[in-house]
């Protein structure tokens, strides 16, 4: 016999999750609709509380963007604070939703309602929303505080967004400066120094081009003389280079290199630590329980080496180890998190430590992006001015000579 966690829909219209013993999943869901529930779901045990929770039918309809679903949650708590039932606020919320994509979302999560499907399946149904979230409505109905849920839902949302909004306004200049200097050393070396060779061919030196003069010379007319084919290679090798990060074995190799750069490695892992530790809050609040918890946060952890060393957390909670050394045996988090962490769980209020341990790297994680932006501009700057002022000096070289060695220059 195996153990088959069911989500259910009892005859008063209430959602739970049950688990059941039986030979099969078909089995399990006979048992129960033989006993008047309504099976929305049924999984294998082992493989937890987010295997119930999985999004079909990925990628069927366009991505929802951030703004539109923090808007939509903050709207959507406010209602059901008010009194008003889910179905109206759905609709509600439709009809005056400015993203035709989260319209057409709404109005397919609204027919499902009418059909007698929960909210949380309603969305998870969508393919395109984080289990996170879905869960979060799932203990929201089962607890009966749905409104209370979605506001911290929606405060994890904020701080969600407002990271990613600093950490986007924290690269754009740095990478302004290097597509821009970029363009300026395509234009110095294709157009610039290959119109220059025919003036240097004229020059009469005793002492012959500078080196530096002709190795330029040499790299810029290589490249113009075989843009046709050197371009298409390079765009072809750069295509193959985005399919290969985007696979599972590529991003782990770049996940793995990010990890390792000094400022950068400490930074992702500061950042890693404050959205797991909030994703944990936000789900015991809810009233999933830790290793649930744990099995849904731990796969929003978007560095593939990081969620491939917590992989021994879950199975070590469920063996009954303590979570705090779950946490070490995985070996990434910073020695000030679980110290924190195990302070929570020994005192009886690890959800609160875990909102503390997210503020407080939240806030270390800022001052590590702004080391870390402020390093890289200087760095930017001073290796293209270092390209730009040896293409100048290969072109302006020769003219010095000439002028210094010529009848201007002074000797008798």
């Amino acid at each position: 016999m195996a153990e088959f966690i069911c989500r259910l829909g009892t005859p008063s219209g209430e959602i739970m999750t049950r688990i059941v013993e039986a030979t099969a999943a078909s089995e399990a869901k006979s048992q129960l609709e033989s006993e008047g529930f309504r099976v929305f779901a049924v999984s294998n045990a082992e493989k937890g509380l987010s295997a119930v929770l999985q999004m079909g039918g990925a990628g069927k309809k366009g991505r929802v963007k951030a703004g539109d679903f923090l808007l939509f949650n903050q709207q959507l708590s406010a209602l059901l604070r008010a009194g008003i039932p889910v179905l109206q606020s759905i609709n509600l919320l439709k009809n005056r939703s400015g993203s035709s994509t989260l319209r057409a979302v709404l109005t397919d999560v609204e027919d499902k309602i009418k059909s007698g499907v929960s909210l949380s399946e309603a969305f998870e149904e969508q393919g395109m929303f984080p289990k996170i979230y879905t869960a979060s409505l799932l203990a929201g109905e089962r607890s009966g505080a749905l409104d209370d849920v979605l506001a911290r839902y929606v405060d994890y949302l904020k701080r969600n967004v407002a990271v990613a909004r600093k950490l986007r306004g924290a690269i754009a200049y740095p990478l302004f400066l290097l597509v821009a200097a970029s363009f300026m050393v395509a234009f110095l070396t294709l157009y610039i120094v290959p119109r220059m060779s025919d003036l240097f061919k004229g020059l009469s030196t005793n002492q012959g081009l500078p080196t530096v003069t002709v190795v330029v010379l040499t790299f810029s007319n290589f490249v113009a003389g075989n843009i046709w084919w050197l371009l298409p290679l390079v765009l072809v090798l750069v295509f193959a280079l985005v399919v290969w990060l985007r696979s599972p074995s590529g991003k782990l190799v770049l996940h793995k290199f990010l990890l390792s750069l000094p400022i950068v490695g400490a930074l992702i892992k500061q950042m890693t630590t404050a959205q797991l530790g909030r994703s944990l809050s936000t789900l015991l609040a809810g009233g999933i329980t830790l290793p649930d918890s744990w099995d849904i946060a731990s796969e929003a952890i978007t560095n593939l080496e990081l969620r491939r060393r917590s992989q021994s957390v879950l199975p070590m909670i469920r063996e009954g180890r303590s979570f705090t050394e779950a946490l070490d045996k995985a070996n990434w988090l910073p020695e000030l998190a679980l110290d924190m962490i195990g302070i929570g769980e020994k005192s009886g209020s690890l959800r609160e430590m875990l909102d503390e341990v997210a503020n407080f790297y939240d806030a270390e994680s800022e001052v590590r992006l702004e080391q870390l932006t402020t390093l890289l501009e200087p760095v930017i700057l001073v290796f293209m001015a270092g390209i730009v002022i040896t293409i100048l000096l290969a072109i302006y070289l020769p003219i010095i000579n000439t002028i210094s060695s010529g009848p201007f220059s002074g000797k008798r």
